[in-house]
């Protein structure tokens, strides 16, 4: 199970972090990765992470803005830092977790997700 927390609504310019927590399972060495759905659009990709931190993927629309990351203490949870947050950055966002190397990107590649977590950026 994924839980995902931390959006709400911020002005353009502002920053939030999300974050989700794994349980009932060993997510210790799953990727976990964060999708955003915006009204109207189809759900993207926005960043991922391998089970030990040693890489990670990001889209080109948050590059240099967003960070993932697992928490130091529980593996098991990834935080999403976001900055320079845009209107265009408004969705719900979702966390997911694969036990795979490769495809972060795509969707099919994921085999848990989080309920999403709705971030709302006001110009």
């Amino acid at each position: 199970q994924l839980q995902a927390c931390g959006g709400g609504l911020v002005q353009a310019w502002g920053s939030l972090r999300l974050s989700c927590a794994a349980s009932g399972r060993s997510f210790t060495s799953y990727a976990m990765g964060w999708f955003r759905q915006a009204p109207g659009k189809e759900r993207e990709f926005v960043a991922g992470i391998n089970w030990s931190s040693a890489r990670v993927l990001y889209a080109d629309s948050v590059k240099g803005r967003f960070t993932i990351s697992r928490d130091k203490v529980k593996n098991t949870v990834v935080h999403l830092q976001m900055n320079s947050l845009k209107p265009e950055d408004t969705a719900v966002y979702y966390c997911s977790a694969t036990p795979g190397t490769t495809g972060w990107a795509y969707q099919r590649s994921y085999d848990y997700w989080g309920q999403g977590t709705l971030v709302t950026v006001s110009s």
